[in-house]
């Protein structure tokens, strides 16, 4: 694929930018060769891959960072993976294609691919926005230095060694903005089985950021993954179009009629720039959660 975009040109160049160049030929010199044709797209989209999402995700810059790069510093993430399981990723496609159809302006998450570019393949949709890993945060994805790396990887090992398994149930869309408003989530929250034993962890993360001197999670969590996002504050505007989705699934007290998936807890990794590391796995009986 990069050996077929070279052979064409550099496609990330400015196109307006290049339409104001003027074409200059010396009188010795033969006139520039025609363009070539366009590639075939079966080349570009071969089968079974994403195709040119492959190539989008290597090349889209739209995100911005939540702090300045600095030399010397790493981005400490801790967290919990989520998959979805198969079962349930149509009909949670169905309401992704409903939300992009009404607020156009979503993405995939970490891909960065717009959303609308999937709308009319379904099962790239599923692909593309259900089927990698998610994950639930247990703590602020900050900056550290290179020195704290150790310690803060010790220490969540030590507080974090031994957990039960239990399940996460998923129960309710939901939209998140993050703190400098320059990004908003569609998100999917964990607001019962599961929650208390999310809870503990976060605590656990929070004592070990507290020693190094990082900024601590929110006070009230809120466990979720995210699973498309846009550019700005958008969120009154995605907020109504989850509310008109909830309202079906709701009970006559106001709380979700069914989960809409449930996940098993596996493990905690702590990131720290392009390094992963397992902090601990689940062991003993499954626990249903309280």
């Amino acid at each position: 694929m990069d050996a077929l975009i070279a052979s064409y040109g550099d496609t990330s160049s400015d196109s307006e930018s290049d339409s104001q160049l003027p074409i200059v030929v010396s009188d010795n010199r033969s006139p520039p060769a025609a363009a070539l044709p366009p590639p075939p797209i079966d080349l570009l989209n071969p089968p079974n891959t994403l195709g040119t999402f492959d190539y989008l995700q290597r090349n889209m810059t739209s995100r911005i960072r939540s702090f300045p790069h600095i030399e010397g510093n790493y981005a400490l993430h801790v967290y919990i993976p989520v998959f979805i399981p198969s079962e349930r990723k149509k009909e949670l496609a169905q309401f992704l294609k409903k939300a992009t159809s009404l607020v156009p302006g979503l993405h995939v998450v970490d891909i960065d691919v717009p959303l609308l570019m999937l709308l009319k393949d379904e099962e790239k949709l599923v692909q593309a926005a259900l089927g990698r890993e998610f994950h639930i945060s247990l703590g602020r994805t900050v900056p550290i230095r290179v020195h704290q790396i150790d310690s803060v990887v010790a220490m969540l090992r030590q507080k974090l060694q031994f957990q039960k398994r239990y399940l996460i149930d998923f129960n309710k869309w939901e939209v998140f903005v993050n703190d400098d408003k320059t990004r908003t989530f569609l998100s999917v929250e964990n607001t019962t089985g599961g929650l208390a034993e999310i809870t503990k962890q976060i605590q656990a993360v929070n004592e070990v950021y507290r020693l190094h001197n990082l900024p601590e999670f929110y006070k009230d969590p809120r466990p979720h993954i995210s699973i498309a996002w846009a550019v700005g504050d958008i969120s009154q505007s995605l907020k109504r179009v989850v509310e008109g989705e909830m309202k079906t699934h709701l009970s006559v007290g106001g709380l979700p009629t069914r989960c809409m998936f449930t996940c098993k807890f596996s493990n905690i990794v702590c990131k720290v720039g392009n390094k992963t590391y397992n902090i601990c796995g689940s062991q003993g009986q499954l626990s249903q959660g309280q």
